[in-house]
């Protein structure tokens, strides 16, 4: 490792003197004219990454649901997961390293992780859409380079899109080829075999109305939609053509202001969906024969799956683990339909889709998803294997309905969540059952809830277990919650501290909406006096 080649070309990327970035589950997000630095840094963490496992790691240049004038950066593991722990601290401590000490900290992170400099390095790089990307990525390149590793730069992808190349990278092709036109002929061949069961006797042609938040999703659905054409129309608004990215549009836009993005037009009862600017969260929504918005979040897009896996179960006659893992922020009503109704085990994770990832890969069928959008299914390879030996050797009910899940299987981005993926996943699932949005809609009603913030001084005096649904500290803060809850029907609420700045969030839910209103803002006022609130006295804002 040539540590004086490294220091030269490091001053051209020189860090602003005093900032700190930390590593979290999205990698790095700030300012975009802020990242040169980071960009290049993450560029040497990934070839020695690379080199102590072996195998192709991944750097993806997006800031999601960011603003357009942001960006970021976020390391890919072998298998397409989300960077090991232990090295999210090595790209904090990398990207804070004044210059003067990026020599000694490299030579830290080699030590401790037993890093074989003699071993090959290969990198694979992609960008979404933003102003700024190419230039960052740029910068990325730079960094993969002077520590002699070889690099792939695939231009403009999707976030999961990147994920799914390194696992097919490291798995030898078995997962598939990792080329676009892999992954959008792996995808689509699944979805037309799942859409060709469906009688199309005297039916309409299936069509949904996508936001792709003038974001990659767009670029990417319009290269893939001829090989789907004929079981499914896609309509892409926010497509980029005028509107900034994630701009009063976007999955997070529709999900946190609960109501329809600026630039598509809604009819009763017509399918829509909205992507994430880098296409990993999807939520689906629709207007009524009123005119009243109904959201179709995460929560609702978990269940239709994993019942729908249950039924496929059930008639090839397989007993296998399957589970749903939801955060505490999944609506109640969620959680007591997959328990008591489809009898599917429910596991609660802390908030963040590692977590979920993490949790979800105990099970034989593990289902994931945030009430934002953001999740998959994950599939062990003993049942992938045996789910496709019977589709080859049933012709009986039973074998249809293996290759079914079999379809299923290969539809899902199990690399990570996948808002095209999922998209297709749920217009199959549609169609199989026969379900209009307004029936999958119905299959339970959410209760009510509110999310508000409140600033504080320090947010480490919460701390929390239970993931995340029970207060430790301070002291009384979980007992007075308590009591509160206790004055409503059907209510819970929890509050956790924030992962980047000085607020704590609140989370209330119960039988009527002034209710959840109610409770939020009672609890609010507890943290404000309990756990050092700063500002303003919250007022009620109901």
């Amino acid at each position: 490792m040539d540590l004086e080649a490294v220091c030269k070309r490091s001053a051209l990327h020189a860090k602003p003197q005093g900032l700190i970035l930390q590593y979290g589950t999205a990698g790095f997000r700030t300012n975009a004219q802020h990242l040169d630095h980071i960009m290049f840094r993450m560029g040497l963490l990934a070839v020695l990454r690379s080199k102590q496992t072996r195998s192709t790691i991944g750097v993806m240049v997006t800031a999601s649901h960011n603003p357009e004038e942001d960006n970021g950066v976020k390391l890919v593991d072998p298998l397409g997961e989300m960077l090991a722990p232990s090295w999210e601290e090595h790209a904090t401590c990398l990207a804070s390293a004044e210059e003067q000490d990026v020599r000694q900290v490299l030579a830290a992170i080699v030590e401790k992780e037993a890093v074989d400099l003699t071993q090959t390095a290969f990198v694979v790089i992609a960008r979404d859409t933003r102003p700024s990307s190419e230039k960052l990525s740029q910068s990325v390149i730079d960094g993969v380079t002077v520590l002699g590793g070889q690099f792939h730069d695939y231009g403009l992808l999707t976030t999961p899109q990147l994920h799914y190349m390194v696992y097919c990278r490291n798995s030898g092709g078995r997962y598939g080829q990792a080329t676009v036109e892999g992954y959008c002929q792996k995808l689509s061949k699944a979805f037309v075999d799942l859409t060709n069961q469906v009688s199309c006797s005297g039916d309409v042609k299936r069509s949904v109305k996508v936001d792709c938040a003038n974001g990659i999703g767009a670029l990417k659905l319009r290269e893939m939609e001829h090989y789907f054409s004929r079981g499914l129309s896609v309509l892409l608004f926010n497509d980029g053509t005028q509107g900034r990215l994630n701009h009063l549009c976007g999955a997070d836009f529709v999900k946190s202001q609960q109501k329809p993005p600026q630039g598509i037009e809604m009819k009763s009862g017509e399918r829509c969906c909205s992507f994430d600017g880098d296409a990993d969260r999807i939520v689906y929504y629709y207007c009524d024969a009123d005119g009243h918005f109904h959201l179709i979040d995460g929560d609702k897009i978990a269940t239709l799956i994993s019942s729908f896996l249950k039924e496929l179960l059930l008639e090839i006659g397989e007993s296998v683990n399957l589970g749903v893992v939801q955060t505490a922020y999944a609506n109640g009503s969620s959680t007591r339909y997959l328990e008591e109704v489809m009898k599917v085990p429910v596991y609660c994770t802390k908030t963040g889709v590692k977590h979920l990832h993490h949790k979800a890969q105990e099970f034989d069928i593990g289902v994931y998803f945030e009430a934002n959008g953001h999740g998959t299914a994950l599939f062990s390879e003993a049942v992938e294997v045996k789910i496709k030996r019977l589709a080859q050797e049933l012709d009986d009910g039973k074998g249809k309905a293996a290759r079914t899940l079999a379809s299923i299987i290969d539809l899902f981005n199990q690399a990570a969540g996948d808002a095209i993926s999922d998209m297709l996943v749920i217009e199959a699932i549609l169609a199989l059952k026969g379900l209009t949005v307004q029936q999958w809609d119905a299959i339970y009603v959410d209760l009510p809830n509110r999310q508000l913030k409140v600033k504080v001084a320090d947010r480490r005096v919460i701390s929390t277990t239970d993931a995340e649904r029970q207060a430790v500290t301070p002291p009384g803060l979980q007992e007075a919650i308590n009591d509160l809850v206790k004055k409503y029907t059907l209510a819970r609420a929890f509050v956790r501290p924030s992962g980047t700045e000085d607020i704590v969030r609140v989370y209330a839910e119960a039988n009527s909406q002034e209710s959840a209103d109610r409770l939020a803002y009672e609890v609010i006022l507890l943290v404000f006096q309990l756990a050092g609130g700063i500002g303003e006295r919250p007022q009620p804002t109901f």
